[in-house]
This record gives C-alpha cells, sequence and structure tokens, in this order.
C-alpha cells in the first residue's frame, strides 16, 4: 500500500513516535477522573460499533440486504428534522475536514429523482484493497443500493470473511479467483461497472484483460492503473524519497522460513491510522483495525500482461485523494500521466480509504460515471 512497497525488504528502520505536543495549560493535560471514564466509555462504544458494523456486513454477504438505518455518513445523522440533541465529541483527535456537510438529513443521502433505466449497466462490483476487505465498501453498498443500483463486493481471496490462508497465495490468479467467478457467471450481454481501490487497481487490471466484453467501465480509486509489464511494486516504486511511516508499519511474514521470500505483508494497526484514515470516522478507524488481513506478497510482485485489445478497449477513470498519506498527490499524478484515463475526478477532503471519509462524495461519483453513455461505434 503506498510508496511502502518501493522499500520492500524487510531491513528495519528505527522509528520513534514523537510525543504530542500541548500547551502547558491545556485542560488535556490535567483529566478528571470523570473525564477519563467518559473517555474510555467513547472508546468502548466506538469499538461496539465497529464490531456492529463488521457483523452487518457479513450479514449482508450471506442474504443479499443491508437494513436501512443502516448509519453510512461520515456526519451525524438525526432521525427526525426536531433541532438535534447535544452530542458527546469524539474521543479521536484526529483533524477531520468538513468538505461534505456537517449535518445530513436521512431523505437527503438517497438520489429520490435518478432515473436508472436505459443505462448501460446498473450493476457495480466493488474490489477492496491490499488488507481490506468487502466489509470496507458498507457505506457505498447502501448508497448505490438506495439508489437503484445492484452491488457486489467481493472478499478477495485471504481476505475479508474469506477462509482461504493469506500465506498460500502466490499469484494474482489466486488472489482475485473469487472476482473472476462473478464475471464468469454473468449472463451473455451482461456487463458491470469495476471499481477497484487500491491494490485492488492491480486486480481489475488483470480481469479487464480476461473479461473485456463483461466490463462496461472500469473506476480507478487512490489505485494502482498499471501498464502492461508492470507489477503493483513497480508501480510505487517510481516514487522518490520514501515514507518511513509506512516502513515500519509492514511486518513480513515468512511462512517458509527466513531463507524463502515473505508469504505475506502485515501492517502496525496502530501506526496505519494516521496514513490510512487521517480523515476518516473513528467507528470507521476501529472497524479496519478489528478487521484488516496480511496482504499476500507474491500477486504484489507479480507483472501483468495487458493487451490494448482487452485491457486497453475498456473506458477508465480515475478517482483521485487529495489527503491521502499513503499514496501521495503527486505519486497519484505520476500514475495518472503514465497511462491516462478518460477522465479523473478528485475527492476534495477525502484520504486513502474515501468510503469512509467522504462516502456522499464518492457515490455521488460513481453515480455520475454510471451515467456517462457508451461511446458510439
Amino acid at each position: 500500500m503506498g510508496n511502502s512497497w518501493a522499500c520492500f525488504t524487510p531491513k528495519g528502520i528505527t522509528f520513534t513516535k514523537k510525543p504530542s505536543k500541548r500547551l502547558p495549560n491545556s485542560s488535556s493535560t490535567k483529566r478528571t477522573r470523570k473525564e477519563d471514564e467518559k473517555l474510555e466509555f467513547d472508546d468502548a462504544l466506538i469499538h461496539q460499533q465497529a464490531l456492529t458494523a463488521a457483523f452487518l456486513l457479513h450479514q449482508h454477504q450471506q442474504n443479499g440486504s443491508l437494513p436501512l438505518n443502516l448509519n453510512r455518513s461520515t456526519s451525524v445523522v438525526y432521525q427526525s428534522t426536531a433541532a438535534p440533541k447535544n452530542l458527546p465529541k469524539s474521543s479521536s483527535s484526529r483533524q477531520r475536514s468538513r468538505t461534505d456537510h456537517s449535518l445530513i438529513q436521512p431523505l437527503q443521502l438517497v438520489n429520490k429523482d435518478l432515473n436508472v433505466d436505459g443505462l448501460e449497466t446498473i450493476h457495480f462490483v466493488l474490489v477492496h484493497g491490499g488488507g481490506f476487505g468487502a466489509w470496507c465498501w458498507y457505506k457505498t453498498i447502501t448508497l448505490l443500493e438506495e439508489s437503484g443500483y445492484r452491488v457486489d463486493a467481493v472478499d478477495l481471496a485471504g481476505s475479508g470473511i474469506h477462509t482461504f490462508d493469506t500465506n498460500s497465495i502466490t499469484s494474482l490468479a489466486q488472489y482475485v479467483k473469487p472476482l473472476t467467478e462473478i464475471l464468469e457467471k454473468l449472463r451473455d450481454g451482461e456487463k458491470v461497472i469495476l471499481v477497484g481501490h487500491d491494490f485492488g487497481g492491480a486486480c481489475i487490471s488483470y480481469v479487464m484483460e480476461l473479461f473485456p466484453s463483461k466490463i462496461s467501465k472500469a473506476i480507478f480509486i487512490a489505485a494502482a492503473m498499471l501498464s502492461s509489464g508492470q507489477s503493483f511494486l513497480d508501480m510505487f516504486s517510481q516514487q522518490t524519497g520514501s515514507n518511513d511511516l509506512m516502513q515500519q508499519a509492514q511486518k513480513f511474514l515468512y511462512t517458509n522460513g527466513k531463507d524463502q521470500p515473505p508469504t505475506a505483508i502485515g501492517l502496525d494497526k496502530e501506526l496505519v491510522k494516521d496514513f490510512l484514515f487521517n480523515q476518516s470516522p473513528a467507528k470507521d478507524v476501529a472497524l479496519s483495525l478489528v478487521s484488516m488481513r496480511p496482504i499476500p506478497f507474491g500477486p504484489v510482485i507479480e507483472k501483468l500482461s495487458l493487451s490494448d485489445a482487452h485491457y486497453g478497449s475498456i473506458r477508465r477513470f480515475y478517482i483521485g485523494t487529495p489527503e491521502d498519506c499513503a499514496i501521495p498527490v503527486a505519486l497519484q499524478e505520476n500514475i495518472i500521466n503514465t497511462n491516462p484515463p478518460e477522465k479523473v475526478f478528485w475527492l476534495k477532503g477525502s484520504d486513502h480509504a474515501p468510503f469512509f471519509s467522504r462516502p456522499q462524495s464518492l457515490n455521488k461519483i460513481l453515480v455520475e460515471i454510471s451515467q456517462i453513455p457508451p461511446k458510439q461505434a
């Protein structure tokens, strides 16, 4: 994930976490016992909300439905138009960007006037990034389905609730098998819109080469948009400089012994908070910390073979994330310039996880792309 792949050798670099700066007279230096108990309660509540969200997502994967009252907003959602009561502040100290409206009524989240009839396809397939799973799309799933779209969020092999051992995955073919199975089951003439985040960009590139006639559009969200002959590792090794925090967050796993190449890459979940989720709500950060799994190493270094006739025939769109600390804007621009898509969108205020930090803005762009008519032959 991000430019950490440029320095994938597991040589340690000493990392010292800098102490937070506090003013001498800051109230945070002298907390009462009551305030400490409240912070502990807030943390427990956030953790419980995250576990509940994960459970609901697992239910959705099993029975194909999400409860309509699932809170998918980055903000507080009130159930009535009455004046809201004062709510306790979050215990998170992370600064939030405020480009999405701070208070959004439930009815505003539904595109009531949206007409999906006559579109080339209303079927989205969402592909998560490295370490994530289908669970990360729970807000996007809800928003798209309420707008009339059909949505599949896939757990790639060894990800999410998929039971395969991550350390046993040695190729992209193995890793993306759950995705290829979805495309193989499509009826003749049926198409989907593929959406890939982060390492998911390499995954959708791989299947674009295999199933060009079944893919209407491909959308890359802060993702690897590869050229032929490149691997995910190659893409990020182009960036100059290094990110010490990202390198320190990597934990290489050696199931076959230290004298063999790594089998997977784990992430230090305490260190990833501030470079993956620096604009995301605390409850979504908590959900991620209890749900993320290691990334198989083999697919990361596999070079793709992409042709103009197959991969190149599919319309590509890129969604950039300006507040991204994992894949900085300079690297995203390099990805775009190296392999230009049809159109680029920038999600103002988004960190590396726009499905958490800017779900409604992300949904708006996904809907807009779906409504772009087919090119005339």
